[in-house]
């Protein structure tokens, strides 16, 4: 298992606490590790986004394991009373989306994962690439 972990150093201002989005992540990432997930990484998305604090990003080998991973994840979140998740594409499809509130999950399969580019979307070059855009 490989967790990359993007921290920011902008406070939280999530409904959670500290202590509780870090118990929703610790679930996640667990989940997703049992099921095999591979690549797993958690984006700090405090001060960049008003949908959620935290993006975790990992990729499953077929169709069937994400479907697999995204069905076992909600039954994980609602089993510990933490988030009941919105999810998209879990019906046969090469990208999930899962809303658990503070935390969206995106499922992939390795060619979406890189088509997409989510970590160098929300990644450590965000702040570079909105810097480089500015205009005084």
């Amino acid at each position: 298992m490989s967790i990359i972990i993007n921290e920011t150093e902008t406070p939280a201002s999530a409904p959670l606490s500290e202590e509780g989005l870090a118990r929703l992540l610790s679930v996640i990432t667990e989940s997703l590790d049992e099921d095999k997930a591979e690549n797993i990484v958690v984006l700090d998305l405090t001060g960049r986004a008003g949908f959620a604090e935290r993006m975790v990003i990992a990729s499953g080998l077929s169709e069937r394991q994400i479907s697999a991973m995204a069905q076992h994840l909600e039954r994980r979140l609602k089993e510990e009373n933490l988030a009941r998740p919105q999810i998209e594409g879990d019906q046969g499809s090469d990208w999930v989306l899962m809303d658990a509130g503070d935390v969206v999950v995106h499922l992939f399969m390795p060619e979406s994962r890189e088509l997409y580019a989510l970590e160098r979307m929300w990644g450590g070059d965000f702040e570079a690439a909105a810097e480089e855009i500015t205009v005084e």
